[in-house]
Formats: structure tokens, sequence, C-alpha cells
């Protein structure tokens, strides 16, 4: 099967000698852990199966986060840390899309951008919700930002799953209606009044089209049902990556196909690019380094667990049990069974790791 991998060590090279003085830090660690995962670079272990008598060679991962052959359980370790959040009511998704107008300021300047998504997206989330109208409570939000469309184009966006209610200030459980949270029109007009607000304290205000603060802006709201569908959803969007290996179909004549579903019709499509600019598509949706993707806000957030444990209190819950078979990740590399006859696998030895290359 084609790998992201292998499109890096063959084209690699070249990019890197034509682009490689404007790479950024991040994006030749991401090139360089992908082409260097489960091989013998890496190190491993060595084992032996008695019963066919062969040797097996099981090579380390490079837990990049951007690898599409690493995350075998962090989906499953994600629930697992959610279990004290979970609240056996309605939960929503919301997604709040940055306008192509915006999107090479944030190219240029992620973290800034990214962060200032993030700020001002869950601020009018909380603002709205705290409207008597609506919720009128402090809600509980878990958000992920994700760069990239299904073509792997630039398209920067923030989904967050969003209880269906709130503690109000007296103290009581709000219950939002079933199918409606807060107005998307409303919410996306607040959404842009703060980033205009404050990308104007950041400098990056000049480099902006002025229409775009004229236009309607993009929010997305709906129903997902309870928490527990709600989180296994999320955890799968949160440790997916740009692209899957699986989606690779063809490398040939220095061309890289790969499908993808389009989204109005949910049709199967290929699409066929330079492995140079297959590359490129790729590392732009690497995230600056120690960049924090997922986040929790209001009755999720650290400081404010002790509001959360009250509202589970005012709902009579005990923490629901999250199915994790229910979650698709890739599945992990089998260590302890022949991958010829079944057999068990004996160690033999570690293997030292052949140094990283610089």
């Amino acid at each position: 099967m084609l790998e992201v991998a292998e499109i890096f060590r063959l084209h690699g090279p070249q990019y890197r000698e034509k682009f490689g003085a404007a790479m950024l830090p991040s994006h030749r660690r991401a090139m360089q852990d992908i082409e260097q995962c489960r091989t013998a670079t890496l190190g491993g272990q060595l084992y032996y199966c008695n019963q066919c008598q062969t040797e097996r060679y099981s090579y380390h991962s490079c837990q990049n986060r951007h690898c599409p052959k690493c995350g075998n359980q962090q989906a499953n370790e994600w629930l697992d840390q959610q279990q004290n959040l979970l609240l056996p009511i309605p939960y929503f998704l919301v997604t709040f899309t940055l306008p192509q107008e915006l999107r090479a300021v944030a190219r240029s300047n992620q973290k800034t951008i990214y962060n200032l998504l993030f700020r001002t997206s869950s601020q009018a989330l909380l603002k709205l919700a705290q409207d008597p109208r609506f919720v009128g409570g402090r809600v509980g939000i878990v958000g992920v930002l994700h760069t990239w469309t299904r073509q792997l184009l630039y398209h920067p966006h923030v989904q967050y799953m969003f209880t269906g209610g709130g503690l109000s200030a007296d103290g009581n459980w709000k219950s939002a209606r079933p199918d409606f949270l807060v107005p998307e029109k409303a919410l996306a007009v607040i959404f842009r009044a703060k980033l205009r607000d404050e990308l104007k304290n950041t400098g990056l205000f000049a480099a902006v089209d002025r229409r775009v603060w004229k236009k309607r802006w993009v929010v997305d709201c709906e129903a997902v049902g309870k928490g527990e569908a709600a989180f296994k959803y999320l955890a799968t969007y949160i440790f997916r990556v740009a692209i899957s290996n699986n989606r690779l179909r063809k490398l040939h004549d220095g061309q890289v196909t790969f499908s993808y579903k389009e989204s109005a019709t949910d049709q199967l499509k290929r699409c066929t690019v330079t492995a140079a600019e297959f590359i490129r598509r790729f590392l732009q949706h690497v995230l600056p380094n120690r960049f924090i993707k997922v986040r929790y806000y209001g009755l999720l957030s650290p400081a404010h667990r002790q509001l959360l444990q009250r509202a589970r209190q005012l709902l009579s819950a005990t923490t629901s049990k999250l199915n994790r078979e229910a979650v698709k990740t890739t599945a992990p590399l089998a260590l302890l069974s022949c991958p010829h006859c079944g057999g068990p696998l004996t160690l033999l030895s570690p293997l030292a790791p052949r140094g990283r290359a610089p």
C-alpha cells in the first residue's frame, strides 16, 4: 500500500532542496519523523516464532501527531480521560469557519490566528448561551482545530462539542431545546466582531481585506445526540490527520493520486497533483510546535470542575461509561503473534536506533 512516508522519502529531498530555506522547523521535523516511522532508524524489537521458525522485526513509531501511522490508541485513551466530563444530556456540534479573506494571514501567522480563532469563537458561544432566551446558563464546551478539506486545501475551522444546557447564576440547571441551541446568524455576528477587535491588537489588521468585516460569516450548529455518541465522534475527529494512507491511490511519474468524498454529492472522486504540490498541501496542516489543538471552556474548563460536579448532582447523574469499541482508530501493530502462522512470538533482543538524520 502506498504511504505518505514513501512519497516523502522519494520526493522529499528535492522538495527540501528547493524550499528548505523557507520551511518551518516543525515542517522539517514532521517530514523526518514520517519518513523514519516504523523503520530501523528508530529501533525496535526482534521476535522469533518457534512454530514457523521465522524472525519478526517490529520497529518503533515516531509518535508525531501528524503521522498517518501513529495514534493507534490515542482516541480510546482520550475517551477514558473524558469520563468525568460526560453528562447524560443532549449535545450539539458547532463549527466556526475562518473566512477565505483571512486564510493567507492565518497561514503566515498560524499560532497567533489559531489562538484568536479559539478565543473569539468560544467567547461568542459562551456569551450567547448565557442569554435567557436560549440556554440562560454557563455551558460546557470542548473544541478541536482542523485546517484541511478533503482535497488537502487550507480551510481552518474549529469544531465544538457543546452541552445542551448550562448552570444558571443561581445554581440551577437550564436545559436547551432538543433541536435548537443558539441562533447561527447572531453567533456569527458576535464571532466576527470579536475576532475583528482582537485582530486590531496584533498588527495584522491592515493585512486583511476590509470587505471581510461586512460579509456574512459561516457558523453551523446541529444536534448530535447524547454525550456518549458526541464524545466518540469528537475523539475520531481529534486524532485524524490531514490524509490517511488508505486514501492514497497511485504515485507515478512524480504525480500523486488520492481519493476524497465530495461533500455535495457524497460521491468518491480522485485528485491528482504533483508530488511537490502534495507535500506542500500536507505540510500546511502541520501545527506549530507545542500548539494545543484541543481546548476546554465553561463547565468543562479545568478551572470550573466544581461547577461541573454541581451540574452532575442536579441531573442526578453518574458518569456514563463510554464504549471504546465503537471508536475506529488505526489498528495497533501486533507484537505478540506471528503474521505468518499466528503463533506466539518470543522476544530475542531489542534493536538499537540507528540515529535520526539531521
